[in-house]
């Protein structure tokens, strides 16, 4: 009588299949490229995003006052406001309060 001896080779073949699928998995959701790693960077280009968007606001304004300050275009009265706060001017006609 023969003894039949458990197939081994399918069960290494299923077993390698199992650990290779789990390790993939994991790495598609853990890795470098996973999914949770995705999540956190688009999290950061939104907020660099929003960071970029109040740097040009900032640069509008400051080009504006630029352009209000030049040789072309003379805003008086930013001058003045300039002057004062820079230099700290006064008309001798105004009483400063503090």
């Amino acid at each position: 009588m023969k003894r039949s001896r458990p197939a081994i080779g399918p069960l290494f073949y299923f077993g390698t299949a199992a650990v290779l699928g789990l390790y993939f998995t994991f790495a598609a959701v853990q890795g470098d490229f996973g999914l949770f790693n995705r999540v956190q960077i688009e999290a950061e280009v939104n907020t660099l995003r929003a960071a970029q968007t109040r740097r040009e606001a900032e640069l509008s304004k400051l080009e504006i006052r630029t352009r209000r300050l030049s040789d072309d275009y003379l805003d008086l009265d930013l001058l003045d406001e300039r002057a004062r706060d820079v230099l700290g001017l006064v008309r001798p006609d105004e009483i400063i309060i503090r």
